[in-house]
């Protein structure tokens, strides 16, 4: 091998894994029981993933008063105009088995009076279709199940560039503690999770550095809908809270709970048919509606009248009376925060991207289940059903040439991530407008520098995170200027209506200057 940097380790695999979440571990295991060589990378620890920190559950249609019709028109909806509605239905009926296959693996689901699976509804759902563990710590079970699976995963390290040749995909350049390596492979999945830590406010761990969608554009990849990033609208709120906050899950008011501003009164009365169940776009832009008329920073939930709630959601009472609040007799007092990516690197439904090899799945990906809002618990849903197919996809790559021969540098921009987030933060949060986006945009050209992420001062991994997080800001912000219009989580002040001419998804990739620009889906 020649390369302009030095190398310290090499590995081959015929499936390389970017991401130990639920998506990744998926898509490892069924490729192992497959019989390819699979090896993952994870940047953090066992848990450090989006998964282990996803309280509301996996939304699977249930056995009786429910329907895939109904699930899938309830997504729709939910989607605002840019769900493909074909591929709702496939991974929507796919649930069901993706469910079963981790039971088979060993989570535990909670059961109710009847001996059955117990079920609850969230915002956006018409029926009571969410399944659920441990009360609220859903993700926690399954990233139990998953890691307890004994599939081979090397901690700690990153991915900074996908190698691609004349047939796809060649390998992986990563860093872990043995320094810079490459993993020669012909097929390379992105489960990365999402962009959360573009905001100073998220729900998201550390790693959602958006790595994923920096590493499809690179390989050129297109990426579609990353103007439609999902706030949560209750997070724990706590004066001078910054990072990652604590969410309090729709689960929540699916059990009773209601939304109260400062002075007592409903946020959401008059907003939407289902109040306080209206999709989450709905129900944060009314929140910070209703946080700018009283000058106020929160709003509280009121869920004083759930009974056993301790019992029913004991994720959420630790971090409530960590924060010194007894959601039994307190108000709890919350606030939008970065929560989801509703578009991402676009693939078709078994994770397959433009470039050959290369796939996708989970938050990272942009499959066209979500559109324009993510529906409450469709993420876990997708990652398990994408995870599998993909695993079983990454054999169709199998005697393909792979091999890495050369790793030239190549400069990346990067710009500090306060920055990053201050800007994002202000400019680019639950509601936009050119003016802010513009300011952003320009900005970020102001302060970026360029320099190769494995001869960079910093660390390398937080290079590789920088360095992604600044491509990310820039293609969001380009987008979310371009779509002049409201539509799901992605609210322009300044044009407050849904655009019928705009009723399609904005792809984007990078031209042969390594500038974001828009290019059709194919």
């Amino acid at each position: 091998m020649t390369s302009r940097v030095s190398i310290d380790w090499e590995a081959e695999a015929d499936l390389v894994v970017i991401g130990g979440g639920v998506a990744g571990l998926t898509a490892a295991r069924t490729a192992s029981l497959r019989g390819l060589r699979v090896l993952t990378l994870s940047k953090g620890g066992p848990t450090d993933t989006s998964t282990q920190y996803a309280q509301g559950g996996i939304a699977v249609v249930a056995p009786h008063g429910d329907s895939v019709e109904s699930h899938v028109h309830d997504t729709v909806e939910a989607g605002a105009g840019l769900c493909e509605v074909d591929a709702v239905r496939s991974i929507v009926e796919g649930g069901q088995a993706a469910v079963a296959a981790l039971t088979d693996l060993g989570a535990v689901f909670d059961l109710g009076r009847d001996g059955q699976i117990s079920r609850t509804r969230e915002g956006g759902h018409s029926t009571r279709r969410i399944i659920h563990a441990g009360g609220d710590a859903t993700g926690a079970e399954v990233q139990r199940a998953l890691n307890e699976a004994g599939l081979p995963v090397l901690f700690g390290a990153a991915a900074g560039e996908i190698v691609t040749g004349p047939n796809g995909v060649r390998g992986v350049v990563a860093v872990s503690e043995r320094g810079f390596g490459v993993v020669h492979a012909p097929a390379v999945l992105l489960a990365t999770g999402g962009l959360g830590q573009l905001y100073a406010l998220s729900t998201n761990p550390p790693g959602a550095t958006a790595d994923g969608v920096a590493l499809g554009l690179w390989a050129g990849a297109t990426v579609a809908d990353l103007e439609f990033v999902q706030f949560h609208p209750t997070v724990l709120y706590t004066p001078g809270g910054l990072g990652r906050r604590p969410l309090i899950s729709e689960a929540v008011r699916g059990e009773g709970a209601t939304l109260v501003d400062t002075e007592g009164n409903s946020v959401t009365a008059g907003v939407h048919p289902r109040g306080d169940l209206a999709p989450r776009d709905v129900v944060s832009r009314a929140i910070a509606a209703r946080m700018r008329a009283l000058g106020a920073e929160h709003v509280y939930l009121d869920a004083r009248s759930i009974d056993g709630f301790s019992r029913r959601f004991p994720t959420i009472t630790a971090s409530c009376l960590a924060a010194g609040i007894d959601p039994r007799t307190d108000l709890i007092p919350v606030a939008p925060a970065a929560h989801y990516q509703c578009g991402g690197v676009v693939t078709d439904t078994h994770g397959r991207t433009a470039v050959p090899g290369l796939y996708a799945a989970g938050e990272v990906a942009r499959t066209g289940l979500h559109g324009a809002n993510r529906l409450a618990s469709n993420s876990l849903l997708e990652g398990l059903v994408v995870g599998e197919r993909v695993g079983a996809a990454a054999a169709e790559r199998l005697g393909e040439r792979a091999g890495v021969s050369e790793i030239p540098a190549r400069a990346a921009e990067y710009a500090t991530r306060d920055v990053v987030q201050g800007l994002m933060t202000t400019h680019a949060s639950v509601v936009r407008d050119r003016a802010g986006l513009a300011e952003a945009l320009k900005r970020l050209d102001d302060v970026v520098t360029r320099r190769d992420t494995r001869t960079a001062d910093a660390h390398p991994i937080a290079a590789i995170e920088d360095a992604a997080l600044t491509l990310a800001a820039r293609t969001l912000l380009l987008a979310a200027l371009a779509r002049t219009e409201s539509r799901g989580c992605h609210t322009r002040s300044d044009h407050p209506e849904a655009v019928r001419e705009l009723r399609h998804s904005l792809p984007i990739r990078l031209n042969d200057d390594g500038v974001p620009e828009y290019a059709p889906i194919s």
